[in-house]
């Protein structure tokens, strides 16, 4: 594979980001992905796929996926069902093996991306038990007595959250990187893309208000990169007045839509203390 990724017309790569997906596609580890929430980790394997024009395969986790899920699933229920109807299915065990997120990676015609999304939801024995396949690129189904091997290794992106340690064996493993929250700069490239043509002045308000909302101390979740872009969507939407944003004190006042910035109630309150206080030495 001689596609190198450079980022997209609608995803704002910065250069170290583009130096670690072009490194795990070359080595063909699996590129860790950290961050907080809502900094592009998701859409980033959308973004690899398309540039690399290779169909994306997603495993998104939850708090009861088990690792085997991901190879297949035998659907014994199904089978005795189908047994007790006199189903003539039952003769072959292969038609309950329910092939799981891997096997389609694996058996993909053509080079895939597989996006292995929020890997720290799961339990803590659940990377681990990833390992052997990953590495083997291969695994056997015992029902059936078939060995399923990937004809090429596919590009692995697996994001977490951070919400959990991963083991150091997994680790040891990846090619990681971390996405740091987006600079000023970065940000400002960010939401020319997502909106072209919008006024400076009320992206340069925004942004002030935006990144003050985030130095204010005691938050619970500051807002993220997504809900900048929803608000501002909506603040061209209401066709918001630019004085209605160069009049407030973020750090002392709830933003106008605040909604789409605050999403937790304590964070809320937190803000309506902080105007309220302004109110009273004012």
């Amino acid at each position: 594979m001689t596609t190198r990724f450079e980022g997209t017309s609608s995803y704002i790569a910065t250069d170290d980001l583009k130096v670690a997906v072009n490194a795990a596609a070359l080595l063909r580890r699996p590129l860790l992905i950290k961050g907080e929430p809502g900094t592009g980790k998701t859409v980033l394997a959308h973004e690899i796929a398309a540039a690399f024009d290779a169909p994306l395969i997603e495993w998104n986790i939850k708090s009861t996926t088990k690792a085997h899920q991901g190879l297949y699933e035998y659907d014994a229920v199904a089978r005795l069902r189908d047994g007790q109807l006199g189903d003539e299915r039952v003769h072959d065990i292969a038609n309950y093996i329910r092939r799981g997120k891997l096997w389609e990676a694996f058996t993909s015609p053509k080079l895939p991306v597989l996006l292995i999304d929020e890997i720290d939801k799961a339990d803590i024995e659940f990377p681990n038990d990833l390992l052997q396949e990953l590495d083997r690129m291969s695994f056997d189904v015992y029902e059936t007595g078939e060995r399923i091997e990937a004809k090429e290794r596919p590009i692995v992106i697996i994001t977490s959250n951070n919400e959990k340690e991963l083991p150091d064996a997994f680790l040891r493993r990846c090619f990681f990187h971390y996405i740091a929250f987006p600079d000023r700069a970065t940000m400002q490239a960010i939401v020319d893309v997502h909106f072209p043509g919008i006024t400076q002045k009320l992206v340069r308000e925004a942004l002030d208000i935006f990144y003050d909302i985030r130095e204010v101390p005691g938050m619970k979740k500051k807002p993220s990169t997504s809900e900048l872009i929803d608000w501002l969507k909506l603040l061209l939407n209401e066709d918001m007045p630019l004085e209605v944003l160069q009049n407030r004190d973020p750090s002392k006042a709830i933003p106008p839509l605040h909604g789409a910035l605050l999403k937790n109630e304590a964070d809320v309150m937190l803000f309506e203390r902080l105007a309220f206080m302004n109110r009273r030495g004012s």
